[in-house]
């Protein structure tokens, strides 16, 4: 750990991906001590990008050269490493065995693109802040963190805090993604696919493999997972839940639908405790910083309407009326957000020496 004041250099694999501009955005607002930013391109994104202005404090201290031989001290993984062009130098940022062998470099993995190279820990530092995050038992050589898919971060926060009140006897949920999830690539077939049906045209079908606009895919048409690409969603959601968790809680059931939406996530989740409770109690157990509750009274939150926020909106909790031990969750959050936020935080907790 650096002294206090120390600036820090990073590395930020995917900088050009939806998901990498967002870390860049949080980085400057979060003012991280920053020296220097390297930005790569992964194996999906748009050629590499130079460093983004991060504001005049920082013009002056940042480089836009990717990094050869030394390791900066944290690297986030917002997209899968790119292979080094043939005939150059295999780069810390374009090899996995590379970064997992690293002798100083902490490696923050958003999207499940390492891990079979190096195990890692699951981490969710908003919980751990607040004492709701099951105990971690992380090796002091560790230097490979799990940054979870935010529907990880929504449901763990949810089911782990009503478990600081209630018995947790058991939980099914959907989540419902979004184009932003795959891409920009993505979000333009949605946009073109919604024209071109309200036109009576051919919808074009290469990133969805089918109809997207105004439909739900529990899975999308794009055959079988390639050598190299992270695993799909619905399992990688799952596995984390399960890692990060560690049987505090029930496991729940999910499945992932992609839904026709641009931007953000829904969370349908219903949960049943031990002995029924009110409502209200309930809502209260849920109550933390960055989750918004909503009334009755008030319009129910919506995918739209979360975009550009770090919070989980969640509605007002609806009762079972066939199980009084039963009740509905709907949460929506900022897919994208929420996840750099995390992944930051995951940084500034390892830069603090604390959770």
């Amino acid at each position: 750990m650096k002294p206090a004041g120390q600036t820090h250099t990073l590395a930020v694999v995917g900088a050009s991906t939806l998901l990498g501009k967002e870390i860049l955005e949080v980085l400057k607002e979060r003012a991280f001590p920053v020296a220097r930013i390297f930005t790569a391109g992964g194996a999906e994104t748009a050629p590499d990008l130079p460093v983004l202005d991060l504001g005049d404090s920082y013009q002056d201290d940042v480089l836009v050269e990717e990094p050869e031989d030394s390791e900066p001290d944290y690297v986030f993984l917002a997209d899968r490493l790119r292979p080094a062009p043939e005939g150059t130098n295999l780069g810390l940022l374009h090899s996995a065995e590379r970064l997992a062998e690293a002798e100083h470099s902490k490696v923050i993995d958003l999207g499940g693109f390492m891990l079979p190279k190096a195990g890692g820990a699951v981490r969710i530092p908003s919980l751990e802040r607040e004492g709701r995050a099951p105990e971690r038992l992380d090796s002091p050589a560790t230097s490979y963190y799990v940054a979870p898919h935010p529907a990880v971060v929504v449901i763990a926060r949810l089911l782990l805090g009503l478990s600081e009140r209630f018995a947790v006897e058991s939980a099914v949920g959907e989540v419902f993604g979004s184009a932003s999830e795959i891409g920009p690539r993505a979000i333009a077939e949605l946009q073109k696919q919604t024209l071109n049906l309200l036109s009576f045209q051919k919808i074009p079908q290469a990133v969805f493999g089918a109809q997207m606009a105004f439909n739900l895919l529990p899975r999308l048409g794009r055959g079988r997972t390639q050598p190299g690409e992270p695993a799909p969603l619905e399992r990688r959601i799952r596995d984390e839940l399960r890692d990060y968790m560690g049987g505090h809680v029930p496991l729940p059931a999910l499945r992932f639908v992609q839904a026709p939406v641009f931007h953000s996530l829904a969370v349908s989740l219903y949960v049943r405790t031990r002995e029924p409770a009110p409502l209200a109690a309930l809502g209260e157990a849920l109550a933390a910083p960055g989750v918004r509750l909503r009334r009755i009274s008030e319009g129910p939150p919506s995918p739209v309407e979360v975009t550009g926020s770090s919070d989980i909106l969640v509605d007002a909790l609806t009762a079972d009326p066939a199980h009084p031990e039963g009740f509905w969750i709907w949460a929506v959050a900022d897919n994208l957000r929420l996840a750099a936020v995390n992944a930051v935080e995951i940084a500034e907790s390892l830069k603090s020496g604390g959770p």
